[in-house]
Parts: structure tokens; C-alpha cells; sequence
């Protein structure tokens, strides 16, 4: 499924979670690194309004749809690709890392909430001792000398899977940023992924993803910052209507 905006053209190259485990599998096994982000409605408003966020959502090595309209798009294109919810490849992913001897570091909101994240992972992934926990300070700039540090400090700790859980923007540009400063570690951008493991954010009902109506859950839930969003991403629709449709 493709994406095109102006003369940038983003590909959801991950068609369902067999694909990516096999693909992260075998960066694992090769000890090499990559960039992993999960495109959503949220993010094709952020890609058709932000040629920077183009330029760094390009950089990524695997896309997944990470929203029931990625794949109802992918679908009217007639190129389907399957819901690949990052929150639920935490877990997973971790585990595959463990199991080919990687170690694993995570990024996100605060000390606290990394803190019961890894606490959580341990518990249920044998043989997991998190490596790092880093929580950026309040304007951390991804791709500024302090990022640049966070990198060189991954580098030396020999980490080699790390979980960023930052806002959209933030988290794709420190994984492209860390394809070329530390081109070993595999990155994945999962937003709120390690919140809702830490408890410090509540996932919807497991009924309403099943109706996908996650949304209406996270709206009510903050509608201050949501609902704005959500409005955008309604608006965008039409026209990824009409694009998919001639993608057929």
C-alpha cells in the first residue's frame, strides 16, 4: 500500500506480523539494525503538512498499518495489507530480541512510567533484564546533540533493540537519525506502547479494538488533545478515499 504526497511516495512494506517478525528476525540475526514506524490517519495529516516529517518517515526501513483506516485503504487500493497495532508488537519484538541475544534499551515519557514498562516486560519475557531506560528531558530535540549523546550511549552499551515510546515526529526522527549514527540497533517507534504496559495510559477494551472504535476510546478518554486530532484525520479521508481508489 503507498502513500503519495507531493514527490514523496511513503509504502506500507510490512503486510502483517508473521512478515514482521521474519523481517526483524533476520536484521537480528545479520547483527544489523533498522527503523521501524507505524502509520496511522494521524500520521498522513503530520505527512501531507510536513515535508521534514516526509523526509524522516522515508528513512524508515519497515512501515505497518498501525490504524483500522490504513487497512480499509489498503483494501479499496486492492493492495491489503493487515492491522499491525504497535502496541502489541512490543512484547513480541522484545521477546525476538531476547531470544537472538540482543539487548534491549527503552525510550520514552518518564523514569517512572520506563521504570514499571521494564518491570512489566521482565515479568513476562524469560531471560529480559532491560539494558537502559532513558526519558528525554521536557524539548528534547531528536535529532540535536542530545540525541546524538542518547545514540552514542546505546552504541557503547551494546544495545541492540530499542523501544521509543515519544510523541509521532520525535520518535521516527531519533530511529532515522539512529540509522546512520548507530546503524546496529534495530529502532521501533511505538508511541504510547510503553505507557500502556506501565499502566500510566489505559488501552481501550479489547471489544472495542475488536469494533475498532479504539478511538472514540481515546478521545473520551482525552478529549482536549484528541479530539482535535481525530477532526484532522476525518478530513484527510476523502481525498486517501479518492487516491486509493485510483491505485486500483
Amino acid at each position: 500500500m503507498q502513500f503519495q504526497f507531493e514527490t514523496t511516495t511513503i509504502t506500507v512494506n510490512i503486510a502483517n506480523r508473521d512478515a514482521l517478525l521474519a523481517a526483524v528476525g533476520k536484521r537480528f540475526a545479520l547483527q544489523d539494525g533498522f527503523a521501524l514506524a507505524t502509520i496511522n490517519l494521524d500520521h498522513l495529516v503530520k505527512l501531507r503538512d510536513s515535508p521534514a516529517f516526509r523526509a524522516i518517515y522515508a528513512a524508515q526501513d519497515f512501515v505497518v498499518a498501525d490504524g483500522n483506516p490504513i487497512v480499509w485503504l489498503s483494501r479499496l487500493a486492492r493492495r491489503p495489507v493487515e492491522l499491525v497495532p504497535g502496541s502489541d508488537m512490543v512484547i513480541p519484538l522484545v521477546q525476538l530480541a531476547v531470544q537472538s541475544g540482543r539487548r534491549v534499551a527503552l525510550i520514552g515519557s518518564t523514569e517512572t512510567a520506563l521504570a514499571t514498562a521494564a518491570t512489566a516486560l521482565e515479568s513476562q519475557i524469560h531471560g529480559l533484564k532491560i539494558a537502559i531506560t532513558i526519558a528525554p528531558p521536557m524539548g528534547f530535540e531528536p535529532q540535536g546533540p542530545a540525541a546524538q549523546a542518547i545514540l552514542a550511549r546505546l552504541t557503547t552499551a551494546g544495545i541492540g533493540f530499542c523501544v521509543i515510546a515519544l510523541p509521532a515526529g520525535k520518535q521516527e526522527a531519533l530511529a532515522a537519525l539512529g540509522r546512520s549514527l548507530a546503524p546496529h540497533i534495530g529502532f521501533a517507534s511505538f508511541g504510547a506502547g510503553l505507557d500502556f504496559l506501565a499502566g500510566s495510559q489505559t488501552r481501550a477494551p479489547r471489544w472495542m479494538r475488536a469494533l475498532a472504535m479504539e478511538w472514540l476510546w481515546r478521545a473520551l478518554c482525552d478529549p482536549r488533545r484528541m479530539l482535535p486530532r481525530y477532526i484532522a484525520c476525518f478530513a484527510i479521508l476523502p481525498s486517501q478515499i479518492v487516491a486509493a481508489l485510483k491505485l486500483r
